[in-house]
């Protein structure tokens, strides 16, 4: 079937709603009508006039029969061309950025790449500052992600997985492996579950999380996220999947086991010893920052008798005259806190400095002077609302546990606190993520991966990929012995 090109162009005219931003430029060829068609927007001027226009214009060699294929071999000079066989995948292409070329009387409807490429300049990521180590962060343009993940992975091995999901957005989602390192059965299902996604729009990659988790309404993560591409890669050499889209600076990452969020990359370029004290660090302000607020409470409520007697007569004293419970007093202050901090998070930046003085000092003051609430339960919650950024990708689900917790603290005591802490043990140790257990490596135990736990050898010690990543067993030396 041979296009009509004034028909062709009157047809995208009428699929685009005749919207203003769509242009289009009539050529003649020797003799044949051509249409340029594109949208201004999301096209490059000066590559349209220096790859399509120009050539077209000042060719002057002599009259082919085949005017398409003269077109795509020897005028037009963009790097990417495309034949489009329907007005469907033409349009797509459009929308994408290219530039249709409409040759009347051909078979085939011409899509050239000259896109506009606009890129956020790179920076270091506002959620991962390191000290020490790779300052670059993930932009949002899938493209110029790809390219820095190609920059650190100079293999063969490496694949990419392009395809797009959303039936409006149309979001180009990439999907990124180590085939010699990777376990295939993971990447299949990976795959399988993305392609059976069906929405109308994906605008960040927080939108396939839910898809990509085994257990979407769970309150505990189940999929990383990163937005430095360092970690990434380290991530994919342990044999984990990488997740891109189009629009959005955080990568996804499949597998993921809970202690991943204690490590941080600045582990890898400090000394092993001030590694192993600062995940201890993490880990003990994790527990206090759960448990604390419900272990003070079952306390004051329960317990005080084991407490020394300094301390107690101290709370007493602290605590006489406020007209609140303990349990009430403490979820006050803690409602009051998550309060301010969504108020600080959504104000102006220069707003936000000066309500967080307000609201940390003035009004915590105040609330202590009028005897609201004890100093005791202001500087327990406070502690505990600051140690949540130790693991600040967990905070969310640490402060729903911690108002669980203290619930339980408050109807029951310590008891139903210790009770409370063995069901969450044994409910995260029956998770599976992808073929690794997400408690690994410590339930189940698995002795090699220990030197990257709790503590962190040197690298020159750690010679193989660890077994709690779902990963190619048979290529699982990571580094070859020395040469004496």
């Amino acid at each position: 079937m041979r296009i009509d090109a004034d028909k062709t162009l009157n047809e995208i005219q009428s699929r685009l709603h005749n919207s203003t931003d769509l242009k289009s430029r009539s050529v003649q060829f020797f003799g044949t009508q051509i249409y340029i068609c594109y949208i201004a927007e999301i096209t490059d001027n000066v590559l349209l006039t220096e790859a399509l226009i120009y050539p077209i214009c000042s060719y002057t060699n002599q009259k082919t029969k085949d005017v398409y294929s003269t077109l795509k071999n020897e005028v037009i000079s963009t790097i990417e061309t495309v034949d489009c066989t329907s007005l469907d995948e033409a349009i797509t292409n459009l929308l994408s950025g290219k530039t249709l070329v409409l040759v009347d009387k051909a078979e085939k409807i011409l899509a050239c790449d000259v896109e506009k490429i606009t890129v956020r300049a790179v920076s270091e990521p506002p959620t991962s500052v390191v000290i020490k180590g790779p300052r670059e962060g993930f932009t949002e343009s899938i493209k110029f992600n790809l390219a820095l993940i190609r920059k650190r992975l100079k293999t063969n091995d490496l694949v990419v997985k392009m395809f797009e999901i959303g039936e409006v957005t149309k979001t180009q989602v990439g999907v990124i492996y180590l085939d010699k390192v990777v376990d295939k059965s993971v990447v299949d299902m990976v795959l399988k579950r993305l392609k059976s996604i069906k929405i109308d729009g994906v605008l960040d990659s927080h939108y396939l999380v839910s898809y990509l988790q085994k257990n979407p309404k769970s309150l505990f993560k189940q999929v990383g996220d990163t937005e430095k591409p360092d970690i990434l890669v380290g991530k994919m050499l342990e044999g984990r999947i990488g997740i891109l889209v189009d629009g959005s600076p955080i990568a996804l990452t499949v597998p993921f086991i809970l202690i991943e969020d204690l490590q941080n990359s600045d582990d890898y370029y400090s000394q092993p010893i001030r590694v192993g004290f600062i995940r201890i660090l993490r880990l003990i302000g994790v527990i206090m920052a759960v448990l604390l607020p419900g272990v003070y409470v079952a306390l004051e409520l329960y317990h005080y008798k084991i407490l020394p007697t300094e301390f107690l007569v101290t709370i007493m004293n602290t605590t006489k005259g406020i007209p609140f419970a303990p349990f009430v007093e403490v979820l006050f202050v803690i409602l009051l806190f998550e309060i301010l901090y969504e108020a600080n998070l959504r104000m102006p930046q220069y707003f936000g400095m000066a309500m967080s003085i307000v609201g940390a000092l003035i009004l915590g003051d105040t609330a202590i002077s009028a005897g609201l609430v004890s100093p005791p339960t202001v500087m327990i919650v406070a502690l505990s609302g600051i140690v949540f950024y130790i693991i600040p990708s967990q905070a969310a689900q640490f402060s729903m546990l911690r108002l669980i917790a203290l619930v339980i603290g408050a109807c029951i005591g310590l008891y139903g606190i210790l009770l409370f802490c063995l069901f969450i043990l044994s409910y995260l140790s029956s998770f599976d993520s992808y073929k690794s257990a997400y408690l690994a490596p410590t339930a189940p135990f698995i002795s090699q991966d220990q030197e990257d736990t709790f503590m962190r050898k040197t690298i020159r010690d750690m010679k193989k990929r660890p077994k709690s990543i779902a990963n190619n067993r048979k290529n699982s030396v990571r580094r070859g012995e020395d040469e004496n």
